[in-house]
C-alpha cells in the first residue's frame, strides 16, 4: 500500500459477489462477520435494481447476513437524490419490486425517463414512450448500465442494453448514477469519514466495480464469482489490485495486507 493511507472502509457489492439471488456464496457469511472484527468500516453498495433498498436487505438477513437497512447504499438511492435535487417527474422503467424507493415522487405528466433492470416494462409500447418523451427533451436517467447479470438460471441482459438502445434512437446521452461513476463511489463513502484512497471494493464486475472504484482512486478486488468471465480481469486498465476466487478470499487478503496490525 505504498502512497496509499492506512485503510479505513471496504465497500462490498452484494449480487453476484455475496449471493446470486436466493443462493448465498459458500463462505460469505463467515468471511463478513470476521471482516467486521476489523478495525474497518463496511459498506454494501450496489447497482441491484430489481428490489427496494428494504426488500434487498430482508433477502440478505433470509440468508445469513447481519447488516443494517443504514449499511447499503444503492442506485437506486442516488437516482432518487438526482429527481428530488432537479425536481424531475419520471416515467420509471424499474421492476415493481423497486418502486417502493420512489415512494412519493410525483409521476404524473413525465418530463424524464429513469430506467433500471426492469424485465417485465422491457417491451416496445413502454420503450417507445420513453424514446418520444427523450425526443421531446426529457433527460433519460440510467440507474446504471450494466450490460448483463447473473441470474441462477445463467447471465441475462442488464439494463445496458435498452439504455443504450433509447441513446442510438434519440441521439440523447444518458446521465447515468450507479457504478461505474466516481460520484456513486464518493457519496458512498462520504458520511464513512474517509477518502478513497482509504477505500478498497470487492466485486464482481471488472468494468463497473472495480474498474469504476479504481477510477475514482480505491483500491478493487475481482472475484471470480457472480457475472465473473475468464479473462474480466485484462479489460480494465489499471488492472485490478488483486483477482481472487471469492469474497471469502478477498476478505482474508484484505486482513493479512490491508488492515493495520
Amino acid at each position: 500500500m505504498a502512497g496509499r493511507r492506512a485503510l479505513k472502509a471496504v465497500l462490498v457489492d452484494l449480487s453476484g459477489t455475496l449471493h446470486v439471488e436466493d443462493t448465498a456464496v459458500p463462505g460469505a457469511q463467515d468471511a463478513l462477520n470476521r471482516l467486521r472484527q476489523a478495525p474497518v468500516a463496511v459498506k454494501f453498495v450496489t447497482n441491484t435494481t430489481k428490489e427496494s433498498k428494504n426488500k434487498l436487505m430482508e433477502r440478505l438477513q433470509r440468508l445469513d447476513f447481519t447488516l443494517q437497512e443504514t449499511e447499503i447504499f444503492t442506485s437506486l438511492s442516488a437516482a432518487r437524490s438526482l429527481l428530488e435535487q432537479r425536481q424531475h417527474r419520471p416515467l420509471l422503467l424499474v421492476d415493481d419490486g423497486a418502486l417502493e424507493d420512489f415512494t412519493g415522487i410525483d409521476t404524473s405528466e413525465p418530463n424524464a425517463v429513469v430506467v433500471g433492470l426492469a424485465p417485465d416494462r422491457f417491451n416496445y409500447r413502454t420503450l417507445n414512450e420513453a424514446f418520444r418523451l427523450i425526443l421531446d427533451g426529457a433527460p433519460l436517467i440510467a440507474i446504471h448500465k450494466a450490460r448483463y447479470y447473473k441470474q441462477e438460471d445463467g447471465l441475462a441482459l442488464g439494463p445496458g442494453p435498452f439504455v443504450t438502445g433509447l441513446e442510438f434512437a434519440t441521439g440523447c446521452k444518458a446521465t447515468i448514477v450507479g457504478k461505474p461513476e466516481k460520484t456513486f463511489f464518493i457519496q458512498a463513502l462520504s458520511d464513512l469519514g474517509c477518502s478513497p484512497d482509504e477505500a478498497v471494493m470487492i466485486g464482481d464486475d471488472a468494468r463497473d466495480d472495480v474498474g469504476g472504484a479504481q477510477n475514482a482512486g480505491m483500491l478493487g478486488i475481482l472475484v471470480r464469482t457472480g457475472k465473473y468471465r475468464e479473462g474480466d480481469e485484462n479489460k480494465i486498465s489499471p488492472p485490478p489490485h488483486l483477482t481472487c476466487g471469492s469474497f471469502p478470499d478477498a476478505v482474508e487478503h484484505i486482513l493479512k495486507n490491508l488492515v493495520k496490525h
